[in-house]
C-alpha cells in the first residue's frame, strides 16, 4: 500500500479538493499505514479493501471540510443530550440500537450514511443514491456475513464517524493490526469526538432537531473524551456474561479477518478482545464511580431477549419521553420479523486461547458491578 502522502494525494485528486482540516489525523493514518504494511500479512481483496477503505475516509473528510467551509452556519447546528449506547460488544446492544431507530421522533446514524455523511442527507432531491449501495470494497466482501440484521436504513455503529479521524476499532476488526491495536487503546479521542460532533451537525443540517441514539462498544474506552465533546450526553448500557461476550465477538473477528489475510491468528484475536474490553469496562467503572452513575441506564442481555418493549419503556421512563404508539407498534414489528435470525454456532473456546475462568477473573470488578447495575 503507498505512503499517506500518496493516499492522501488520491484523495485529492478523487474530489479536486484540498482541506483536510485539522491535522489531527494524520497520526493515526499514519500508524494504519505502517501496521497494514508489515503486520497485518494482507491477501489480495486485502490490500485492495483496506486500500479502498482509507481512501473513502479520506475522500470523505475532504468533503466534510468542504460543505463547511460553503456553508459555515452548519456549525450553528445544536446536538443536544444524545443518548449513547457503551457496552461491551454481543450484549444486545445492537437490537437495542436497532429498537430505539424504530421511534420515528428521533435520529439515528443510518448504514448508508455512516461512511458516506456527504452530501448532508437533507441536500439531495428525490431518492438517496446511497441507500442500499456498498460504501467500499470492504462493505462489498463483507455482505451475507454473520451480523445482526439493519435493513436499509438500519443503525450502524459510530465507528466509521471516528474512521474520519483514523482513531477507530473498525480497522483492527479488519486486520491483525497490533501496533495500532497498542497505540489506539491509550491515544487521545478528544479530537476524534469533536470530529464526530461535527458530521453528526452536517447530517443534522437542514432537517428539524431530534435527539441522536448513537451506539459504540469503543466509547466505554473513552468516556473522558466522549463526555468533554457531548457534556449533556446520557448512556444506555447493556450487560451479558462476558465469557459469552468474549467468544461470540472474537468470532466475529475472525470471521472478518480472515476474509482479508489467508493468516488468521485466533489466539492473538482472543486476546486483543480480552484485553482491550477488560480495560474498557475498567475505564467505563472508574467514569461511572466519578460521580455519573446517575446518566446511565442498565439493561441485562436476558431481560432484553425476554421482554424487549418492556425495558425500552423502562429506557423512556427514565428519558422523561413518551413511548408513541407509532414507536411501540414498529418495535414490535422489528422484534417479530428480526428475533428469530439465525445465531451463530457457539465455537470452541480453545481455538481462541479462552479460558471461562479466566476471563471471568479479568472480568470480575465488572461482575461484581454487574450485580448491582443489572441483576
Amino acid at each position: 500500500m503507498e505512503q499517506p502522502s500518496a493516499l492522501m494525494a488520491a484523495a485529492q485528486s478523487a474530489t479536486g479538493l484540498s482541506d483536510f482540516g485539522e491535522d489531527g489525523f494524520r497520526e493515526g493514518l499514519e500508524r494504519l499505514v505502517a501496521a497494514l504494511n508489515t503486520e497485518a500479512r494482507l491477501n489480495a481483496l486485502g490490500e485492495h479493501a483496506l486500500r479502498d477503505r482509507i481512501l473513502l475516509h479520506l475522500r470523505q473528510r475532504l468533503m466534510v471540510e468542504d460543505w463547511y467551509a460553503r456553508h459555515p452556519e452548519i456549525e450553528e447546528e445544536r446536538i443536544a443530550a444524545p443518548l449513547f449506547g457503551v457496552s461491551l460488544p454481543r450484549t444486545g446492544s445492537s437490537a437495542l440500537s436497532y429498537l430505539l431507530s424504530s421511534d420515528p421522533g428521533v435520529r439515528y446514524l443510518r448504514v448508508w450514511e455512516s461512511s458516506q455523511p456527504c452530501p448532508p442527507p437533507a441536500t439531495v432531491q428525490g431518492p438517496d443514491p446511497r441507500r442500499g449501495v456498498a460504501a467500499s470494497a470492504a462493505d462489498e466482501s463483507l455482505r451475507g456475513g454473520n451480523r445482526t440484521p439493519t435493513g436499509i436504513d438500519g443503525a450502524m455503529e459510530c465507528q466509521d464517524l471516528m474512521a474520519l479521524d483514523f482513531h477507530s476499532q473498525i480497522f483492527q476488526a479488519f486486520a491483525q493490526i497490533p501496533s495500532y491495536s497498542e497505540w489506539l487503546l491509550e491515544a487521545d479521542h478528544a479530537g476524534t469526538y469533536r470530529y464526530e460532533k461535527r458530521v453528526l451537525k452536517l447530517l443534522q443540517w437542514g432537517e428539524p432537531a431530534r435527539p441522536w441514539r448513537l451506539k459504540a462498544p469503543t466509547h466505554m474506552l473513552y468516556l473522558d473524551a466522549l463526555d468533554a465533546a457531548f457534556p449533556d450526553a446520557r448512556f444506555v448500557m447493556t450487560h451479558r456474561d462476558p465469557t459469552d461476550v468474549m467468544l461470540s465477538v472474537a468470532t466475529v473477528y475472525a470471521d472478518i479477518i480472515g476474509k482479508f489475510t489467508d493468516h488468521v491468528d485466533t489466539a492473538y484475536i482472543g486476546e486483543l478482545n480480552v484485553r482491550c474490553w477488560s480495560e474498557a469496562m475498567a475505564r467505563a467503572i472508574a467514569f461511572r464511580e466519578a460521580g455519573n452513575d446517575h446518566r446511565f441506564f442498565d439493561i441485562h442481555f436476558r431481560a432484553m431477549q425476554q421482554d424487549p418493549l418492556g425495558q425500552v419503556r423502562r429506557l423512556y421512563d427514565w428519558l422523561g419521553e413518551p413511548v408513541s404508539p407509532a414507536f411501540a407498534q414498529a418495535m414490535a414489528q422489528w422484534w417479530d420479523s428480526n428475533a428469530s435470525a439465525e445465531r451463530m454456532a457457539k465455537p470452541d473456546p480453545a481455538r481462541f486461547g479462552l479460558e471461562d475462568g479466566a476471563v471471568r477473573a479479568r472480568f470480575a470488578d465488572y461482575l461484581r458491578h454487574m450485580d448491582r447495575w443489572a441483576a
